[in-house]
C-alpha cells in the first residue's frame, strides 16, 4: 500500500513526550495537565485554555534509579515514569492528575513528588479516589473526586474556565477527534483493510500525547486519504487477532505482532480506541459532569472495576470485538508485574479459550519490547496454529 502522507510525522511525535505539538500549544499560552491512566476523565483535562498529555517514556534505556526508588517488583511502566521523570522529561507539565488505579502508579506518582521532579513555580499534584464498581454510589465517588481533584484546582490554580459550557465545548472537541478515529479504526473489519493495526496505533496514541485540537487536520486529511486507498493484494496476514490487556504505548509491540504474521484489527488495550475514542452523548437535563463521569464508568473496560457485571462484561466485549472485526485470535497481554491484568488475563484467556472457542495467546511483556525474540517466537507459533485450525476447519 502507498505510504500514509502523515504517517511518518506522527512517528516523530511519538519520539518524546515533550514533542512539537506539546510545545506549540503552550507556547500559545495553554496549561499541560500531564494524566497516567484512563481512570481520569480525559475529557476534563482538556478545556478551553488547557490540553492533556498521557505520559510515557519513549526510548527507555536503563531503569536502575526507577528500579531503586520502586524495586524490580513494579511494572516497568511505572519504574519507566520514574526514571524519565528523574531525568527532568516531563518538566515540561504544569500539573498531574493521577488516580489510585493501582498501587504501582500510586507509588510512581509518589516518588515523583517525594524527589520534586516537577519545578514548574504553579505546578500541583492531584491523586484522585477511583471507585471499584460501577454503580451509583461509585458515579457519586467519581463526580465528587472529578469536580474537587480536576475542576477545582484547574480553576484556582490557572483560572480555567470549569462552567456546563465549557464542559460542554470540550467534549464538542473530544467528539469529533473520536468520530475522525471511530471512522479510521472501522477500515479494519474489511476482508483485506486498507489500513495496518500498527499504522492505526500511531494514529490513535497520537490522540493521547498531544493537542487534539492541533492533530484534526491532520486526522481529516488522513481519513480523505484512506478512503481511496487501494489495499495491498499481494501482502496478506495470515490470521487477524484482536490484542487484549494493559498499557501498550511502545510502538514495537503491535509492529512485532504484524511482523509475525498477525494483523491487529483490534485495539482492547490501554492507548487504544475500544474503548477509549467513542463519542460521549450528552443530554439537555442532567448535570454535564454527571453524564461525562458516567459515560467513563459506563465504557471502561479496566480489569481494576470489580463489580461482577463488570468483570463479565469485559470477556463479552472481546467477544464482541472479535465477531464485529472478524478476528480468528485473540493476544491477551499484560506488562510484568502488572497486578490488575495478572488476574485478567489468567481468567479471561481461560474464558476465551474455553468457553468461547477462540485461539488464545497469552503473554508478559517488557515496557520495551524492541525486536524480542521470545515474543516473536510465540506469536509466530500463534499464528500458524490458526493457520493449522483453519486447514482442518476447526471453530474460528
Amino acid at each position: 500500500m502507498k505510504d500514509l502522507k502523515h504517517l511518518y510525522e506522527l512517528e516523530k511525535l511519538m519520539d518524546e513526550a515533550n514533542n512539537d505539538l506539546v510545545r506549540q500549544a503552550q507556547n500559545d499560552g495553554r496549561i499541560c495537565v500531564g494524566s497516567v491512566c484512563s481512570m481520569v476523565p480525559e475529557v476534563l483535562l482538556d478545556l478551553p485554555g488547557t490540553f492533556t498529555v498521557r505520559l510515557r517514556a519513549p526510548r527507555t534505556g536503563s531503569m536502575e534509579m526507577g528500579t531503586y526508588y520502586l524495586t524490580s517488583f513494579l511494572c516497568e511502566y511505572s519504574r519507566a515514569l520514574l526514571e524519565r521523570a528523574i531525568e527532568g522529561g516531563y518538566e515540561f507539565l504544569d500539573c498531574l492528575i493521577a488516580p489510585d488505579g493501582c498501587t504501582m502508579i500510586n507509588r510512581c506518582v509518589e516518588n515523583m513528588e517525594l524527589l520534586s521532579t516537577m519545578n514548574k513555580e504553579k505546578f500541583f499534584y492531584q491523586n484522585m479516589e477511583i471507585p471499584m464498581k460501577s454503580d451509583d454510589n461509585g458515579l457519586f465517588i467519581y463526580v465528587s473526586e472529578c469536580r474537587s481533584k480536576i475542576l477545582k484546582p484547574l480553576h484556582e490554580v490557572y483560572g480555567i474556565d470549569v462552567s456546563d459550557d465549557a464542559l460542554r465545548k470540550a467534549v464538542a472537541d473530544h467528539n469529533r477527534v473520536c468520530d475522525l478515529i471511530t471512522q479510521i479504526g472501522d477500515f479494519r473489519k474489511e476482508e483485506n483493510p486498507r489500513i495496518t493495526g500498527y499504522e492505526f496505533h500511531i494514529i490513535c496514541m497520537a490522540t493521547y500525547v498531544c493537542p487534539k485540537d492541533l492533530l484534526i487536520p491532520i486526522l481529516e486529511e488522513t481519513l480523505e486519504e484512506i478512503k481511496t486507498r487501494e489495499p495491498d493484494e499481494k501482502k496478506k496476514f495470515r490470521a487477524r487477532v484482536v490484542v487484549v490487556g494493559a498499557e501498550i504505548d511502545d510502538v514495537d509491540m503491535i509492529k512485532l505482532v504484524e511482523e509475525s504474521g498477525a494483523l491487529v484489527v483490534a485495539d482492547r488495550f490501554c492507548f487504544g480506541s475500544l474503548p477509549g475514542r467513542e463519542v460521549i452523548e450528552l443530554n439537555e437535563t442532567e448535570d454535564v459532569l454527571t453524564q461525562i463521569c458516567r459515560h467513563y464508568i459506563q465504557v471502561g473496560q479496566c480489569a481494576r472495576y470489580m463489580n461482577k457485571e463488570k468483570i463479565d462484561g469485559r470477556k463479552k466485549y472481546v467477544d464482541f470485538l472479535a465477531k464485529e472485526y472478524h478476528a480468528d485470535g485473540i493476544i491477551y497481554e499484560q506488562m510484568k508485574f502488572c497486578d490488575p491484568w495478572a488476574y485478567e488475563r489468567m481468567v479471561g484467556s481461560h474464558v476465551l479459550r474455553e468457553e468461547y472457542g477462540y485461539p488464545v495467546l497469552s503473554i508478559d511483556r517488557p515496557y520495551a519490547v524492541g525486536s524480542s525474540g521470545q515474543i516473536r517466537t510465540r506469536v509466530q507459533a500463534f499464528v500458524e496454529s490458526i493457520e493449522i485450525k483453519k486447514i482442518q476447519g476447526g471453530d474460528k
